[in-house]
């Protein structure tokens, strides 16, 4: 194992420690129980959001705290879900007169932490499950479809409409709309080191791939040789169309994910495959975004994730965002 790495049991509280100087002008960070939120309580009461889960996927879901998205994040350890004194230390923070709205992506583990959280505060909440894979039904740590890259977009979408002081309601139902419309698909030419474990989670041939993989190193659909790029895009980028059930002229984001370990220069030619097999097809991408935003550590592969947009998702999509990751100024 080839890490950064001072003491095993110390990687997440000094990795914390580090981000929170990093971003000090936007952040807080507290350990034990560990939570990252928002340096400056917003003025106006609202809807204040909260999202976490298992470390390993940087920079979500701590590098998405801030004006715009997040009012809190809390990270597990790698690859765990967060504990449920982290929910309720996070709420206790960051409430502001109008309820707690959970992120939660579809993981057993998340959900089960996140309503026992849920359970031990005394203000008004709510859950979003986000649950955008398209790759598998049930898988190792889950019922039904997991969670992955399309979380990013519900946070940044209802973090915005969380600005505008929607109520508890609006924002959770803006979400599930969200989480309906996006649909992702992945696939990794390598696994990834767990610290603790100290040796790759799966094995894979150098001249394989997995098709269809989580976020965790879960097995996805098939594991088959490698392919070109333009075949890989159309086979996740045809399934994760029939899967939205997307018509001619549909306006739409398109996401493409790094897994950690794959170069940006790589990543950017997947778009350019994406991108013109969508146009052949009559979709109009009128909204991108390439890079490593939910990660696997240091795996190599990626990611596609596809948003049917209607004019909410777009007004929400194009707002103001100021975190560690996301930033911009419409």
């Amino acid at each position: 194992m080839k890490k950064f790495v001072n003491n095993v049991e110390n990687i997440l509280s000094e990795s914390l420690s580090g981000f929170g100087k990093a971003h000090s002008d936007i952040l807080r960070v507290n350990l034990s129980p560990d939570f990252v939120f928002r340096k400056n309580k917003p003025q106006n009461s609202k809807v204040a959001l909260i999202s976490g889960g298992g470390s390993g996927h940087e920079p979500l879901h701590g590098g998405f705290v801030g004006t715009g998205m997040l009012d809190a994040a809390c990270p597990g350890q790698i690859f765990s879900a967060p504990t449920p004194d982290q929910m309720e230390a996070a709420a206790n923070e960051v409430h502001n007169d109008k309820g707690i709205l959970f992120i939660v992506k579809n993981y057993s583990g998340d959900i089960m932490n996140f309503e026992m959280g849920s359970d031990m505060i005394d203000y008004e909440h709510d859950t979003i499950i986000v649950n955008d894979d398209v790759a598998v039904e049930d898988s190792t740590y889950t019922t039904g479809r997991r969670g992955v890259a399309g979380t990013m977009i519900v946070e940044k979408t209802v973090g915005s409409l969380a600005e505008t002081g929607a109520s508890l309601e609006e924002c959770k139902n803006f979400g599930d709309h969200v989480n309906k419309m996006t649909g992702s698909m992945g696939v990794a030419f390598t696994s990834c080191t767990v610290p603790a474990a100290g040796k790759p989670t799966f094995d894979i041939s150098s001249d394989e791939m997995e098709f269809g993989v989580g976020i965790h190193g879960e097995p996805g659909r098939k594991r088959e040789k490698i392919k070109s790029a333009n075949q890989l895009t159309k086979e996740i980028i045809e399934s994760i169309m029939d899967d939205l059930k997307l018509e001619k002229n549909q306006e739409v984001l398109l996401h493409v994910n790094g897994f950690g370990g794959t170069p940006l220069m790589e990543l950017y030619l997947l778009y350019e495959c994406g991108h013109k097999l969508l146009e052949e097809k009559n979709i109009k991408v009128s909204r991108s975004i390439v890079g490593n935003y939910t990660t696997s550590l240091e795996m190599a592969g990626g990611s596609f994730t596809i948003t049917k947009l209607d004019e909410n998702i777009v007004k929400h999509w194009d707002s103001p965002v100021h975190t560690a990751a996301l930033r911009w100024k419409i």
